[in-house]
C-alpha cells in the first residue's frame, strides 16, 4: 500500500468536518441576513413601534405628563434597540429552520417526528408568552405602579428604562411559556417520570414563586402573574407527557412485536 493510500482515511475524516463547518458558516450568514433584512424593513417604523410598545403605560399616565429621555442619545437608541430585538424575534422561525436543517441529518426518524412538533410548539409558546405579558401583565402592573405613588410626584418614565423593563418581562414570560416543552422532553427522554414530577409538585410551586421574585420587578403582582402561569404550564407539560409519551414497557412490547413479525 502506498503512502498516499495510507493518508486517505485521515483526509476522509477531515472532509466531513470541513463540509460541516462550511455549512454551519453558510447557515449563520443566512440567519444574520434575514435579521438584517427584517431590521431594515422595520427601522422606518421604529418610532411608531416604540409608541405602540409604550401604549400600556402612556394610557395610564396622569394628564399633562409624558415619557421623558434623560440621555441625549435615548430618543434614537431606544427605538433602534427595540427594532433590533423585534427583528430577531420575528426571524426566530427562520433561524430555527436553519438550525433544524443543520442538525436534522444526524437524527433518527422517530426523533424527527417528535422534534418537528416540539419546534413549532416552542415558537408558538414563546410568542404566546410575549403576548400574555403585553396584553395581560403590563396593564395590571402599570396600573398598580401609576396609582400608588405620592400625589406630589409626577410619573414620567425614562424611555430607555421603560424599554429595558418591558424587554426583561418579554423574555421572562417567553421563556416561562416553554415549560410544557421542557417538561415533555424530560418525560420523553426518561430523565423524569410523570409520577416523579407529580410528587415534586409542591417544590415546583415554591420554585415558581422564587423564580417569579427573581425574574420580575419587586412587586407581588408581577411575581404572581409570572408564578401562576409557570405552575399551570408545568401541569400542562405533565398532561402532555401522559397523553403523548408511551410508558417504556409499552414501547418495549411494541418493538418486540414488530421484531417477531
Amino acid at each position: 500500500m502506498s503512502q498516499t493510500d495510507q493518508e486517505n482515511p485521515e483526509q476522509d475524516q477531515e472532509l466531513p468536518l470541513v463540509s460541516h463547518l462550511v455549512e454551519l458558516r453558510q447557515r449563520l450568514i443566512r440567519m444574520l441576513l434575514i435579521v438584517l433584512l427584517v431590521f431594515l424593513g422595520l427601522f422606518y417604523f421604529a418610532n411608531d413601534l416604540y409608541s405602540y410598545l409604550s401604549a400600556p403605560l402612556t394610557a395610564l399616565l396622569p394628564p399633562g405628563t409624558s415619557m421623558i429621555a434623560t440621555d441625549v442619545t435615548s430618543p434614537f437608541f431606544a427605538p433602534f434597540k427595540l427594532t433590533l430585538v423585534l427583528a430577531v424575534l420575528l426571524a426566530v422561525p427562520f433561524i430555527l429552520h436553519q438550525i433544524w436543517g443543520f442538525i436534522a441529518p444526524g437524527l433518527y426518524q422517530h426523533e424527527k417526528r417528535m422534534a418537528v412538533p416540539l419546534l413549532v410548539s416552542s415558537i408558538f409558546l414563546f410568542y404566546a408568552g410575549v403576548a400574555f405579558a403585553y396584553l395581560v401583565v403590563f396593564p395590571l402592573i402599570f396600573g398598580f405602579f401609576t396609582s400608588v405613588g405620592p400625589e406630589n410626584v409626577a410619573v414620567m418614565t425614562d424611555i430607555s428604562s421603560y424599554l429595558n423593563f418591558v424587554l426583561k418581562l418579554f423574555f421572562a414570560f417567553g421563556i416561562v411559556f416553554e415549560i410544557p416543552i421542557a417538561t415533555l422532553l424530560l418525560i420523553w427522554t426518561g430523565a423524569a417520570s410523570v409520577a416523579g414530577l407529580r410528587q415534586k409538585r409542591a417544590y415546583v410551586i415554591v420554585g415558581c414563586f422564587v423564580l417569579g421574585m427573581l425574574l420580575t420587578p419587586p412587586d407581588v403582582i408581577s411575581q404572581t402573574l409570572l408564578a401562576l402561569p409557570m405552575w399551570l404550564l408545568y401541569e400542562l407539560g405533565i398532561l402532555l407527557g401522559v397523553v403523548l409519551v408511551k410508558p417504556k414497557d409499552e414501547t418495549d412490547d411494541s418493538e418486540a412485536t414488530l421484531a417477531d413479525d
